[in-house]
């Protein structure tokens, strides 16, 4: 698969990479890195990103403003999206050939090409190991690159924590630092937060909830983040704020947006992601996220989890 790919990426002129709505820097770091590579690699191809813009990761890559017949016999390549409705900006299908690349269970095998790997970390190693793989055909992973998918697998592994994490991990990490890239400039930029985040911060530590010792949940409705001051990307960054409480095997983190309600879910043992699709949503076995609509589905999203919790505690 990997030689396909870059035999498609050699018979197109026009490339346009996509990623997923409310992009992480996994999404951004392999939507951006593979831009890097390709434009360090093919300096005559037009290579484009496009997606919604998230103004705290900026930093990382900014996107291109595309209009629409730039997708006329161009190929298209998806990054770090499991399912097609996830895709930011939908006019992915408009293009002549279609790739997905991603490291989420395969629920949905859009594309004409499909390369997935659950065992990466992130699709932001997936792409190093495609440049390994592929840098005697001709591929040049520059700085930039470098700097773009080490942010992504940094994210994607809680800064080399999470299980996901290894030794094919840290070897892209290990070569990726060789380029000359600032890791602690990329720590730095990841992490940092607003004095008003640091605040709500406090507020989730003294209001989250545990049932039965096993799982946690906070609301987060649009007074608080308003009081606070704090946008709804910003809140969602607080994900893990009570992630190691004692006893609790899974959290889910709900933000309010307008006229929807975000859920991030995440997890030390119970199998969340088909909890996530129930709920418009999808990702890992132990991150995922959805969308709700109601205070009530909130009840039944949080019911639902304290189920999973149960059974993973009474089978373990």
């Amino acid at each position: 698969m990997k030689d396909a790919i870059l035999e498609t990426i050699k018979s197109y002129t026009k490339i346009i990479i996509h990623r997923h709505i409310r992009p992480d820097p996994d999404a951004l770091g392999s939507q951006g890195g593979l831009g890097a590579i390709l434009k360090a690699s093919f300096p005559e191809k037009e290579i484009y990103l496009v997606g919604e813009e998230d103004p705290a990761l900026t930093f990382l890559v900014q996107m291109d403003h595309i209009p629409d017949d730039t997708y006329k016999d161009a190929l298209v390549i998806v990054c770090d999206t499991a399912n097609s409705p996830r895709i930011s900006d939908q006019r992915y299908s408009l293009g002549g050939r279609l790739i997905k690349i991603d490291h989420h269970p395969n629920e949905e095998p859009y594309g004409d090409l499909v390369w997935v790997d659950t065992s990466a970390s992130s699709v932001s190693q997936m792409i190093f190991e495609w440049f390994e793989h592929e840098k005697e055909n001709g591929l040049v992973l520059n700085k930039e690159a470098a700097r773009l998918l080490f942010a992504g697998i940094v994210s994607d592994t809680g800064r080399f924590l999470y299980r996901n994490t290894t030794e094919r991990t840290y070897y892209a990490a290990g070569e990726l630092v060789k380029k000359g890239i600032s890791t602690g400039e990329i720590f730095e930029n990841l992490y940092k937060v607003k004095e008003s985040t640091a605040r709500l911060n406090g507020y989730v530590l003294q209001n989250f909830e545990v049932i039965d010792g096993i799982a946690g949940f906070i609301h987060l409705p649009k007074g608080t983040l308003a009081e606070y001051g704090v946008s709804v990307s910003e809140a969602s960054q607080l994900v893990n704020a009570f992630a190691n409480v004692e006893g609790i095997v899974a959290w889910v983190f709900f933000v309010d947006e307008p006229n929807q309600i975000r859920v991030r879910l995440r997890s030390k043992g119970p199998v969340i992601n088909k909890l996530a699709m129930k709920y418009n949503g999808g990702g890992h076995p132990m991150a995922s996220g959805a969308t709700v609509y109601s205070e009530e589905e909130t009840k039944h999203v949080v019911s639902d989890l304290v189920n999973l919790c149960k059974e993973y505690v009474s089978g373990r």
